[in-house]
């Protein structure tokens, strides 16, 4: 084999392992999320009511997510207390609307709607096992961005 074809043999081998080292490189992604509580049928009832997930035996349920999924890793002050926590983000279009509903099913408001300009609007609610959980505004399949100040 001459050195052209020795090179084009090993351009060949990297293109064809090139997916599957990128695919092993990539990010590991977000494949599961629980959400604890004493009574199943309780949660079950509060997020298909509220949300409209169809929880199926056992409490097993899929529900649609962002593609990418975005985080965020925070940082809070030990003067808060117990600060490590999940919190799960639903988007809905319109936070006043669901935050009714979702006191109206036994949770209750943590953090009311709040714009941050330029950046999201946002809710911190607790369902009735007392899970503290998010809501994004949307507008469509978009999180609605106010206009920054």
């Amino acid at each position: 084999m001459t050195s052209r074809g020795i090179a084009a043999t090993l351009l060949a081998l990297a293109a064809a392992f090139t997916p599957a080292v990128a695919a092993r490189a990539a990010p590991a992604p977000v494949v599961f999320f629980d959400i604890a509580g004493t009574s199943l049928a309780s949660q079950s009832t509060f997020y298909h009511d509220v949300f409209d997930w169809k929880v199926g035996p056992g409490g097993l349920f899929s529900v649609p997510a962002a593609s990418p999924l975005p985080g965020n890793l925070r940082i809070e002050a030990p003067s808060n207390g117990p600060v490590a926590e999940r919190v799960i983000y639903i988007g809905v279009p319109d936070i006043n609307a669901t935050l009714a509903k979702i006191v109206a099913h036994g949770g209750s408001i943590v953090f009311p709607r709040n714009v941050v300009p330029g950046v999201v609007i946002l809710a911190l609610f607790k369902d009735p096992a007392g899970n503290r959980m998010g809501l994004v505004e949307m507008n469509g399949n978009q999180p609605k961005v106010p206009p920054a100040h």
